[in-house]
């Protein structure tokens, strides 16, 4: 197997591998395990400057086996981004609810009056 042939068949498995990473990342999102879901991204992030470094890349995307593949992959990555989009306004808001309890406890006075040292 010469070179050319053997990027190309690296290609393929990378896309093969971005799509399992994107099925995963969904499952993972899904069920709000942010920590994997962040690793499985940081993983796709490294499979994706690997993809950018394979010259036959891009030869390979232009086939229909490639193109067939990028049609599974489009709405996982529209899930992908509205989920991780949802987990982070819902984050947010938590967030900003236990900052507001946060506050509302240093002002009050009772709240106050059990911390203080006799």
């Amino acid at each position: 197997m010469n070179e050319q042939a053997a990027q190309l068949a690296a290609a393929r498995r990378d896309w093969q591998l971005y799509h399992t990473l994107s099925e995963e990342l969904l499952k993972f999102i899904s069920q709000e395990d942010i920590d994997e879901f962040l690793s499985l991204t940081q993983q796709r992030t490294a499979l994706v400057e690997r993809m950018k470094k394979n010259p036959q890349t891009e030869a390979y995307r232009k086939t229909a086996e490639c193109q067939a593949l990028i049609e599974k992959i489009k709405p996982l990555d529209m899930q992908l981004i509205y989920k991780a989009k949802s987990w982070l306004n819902k984050s947010r808001r938590q967030n900003a609810t236990v900052h507001a309890y946060d506050l509302t406890a240093s002002i009050n006075p009772i709240g106050n009056l059990f911390n203080k040292r006799y």
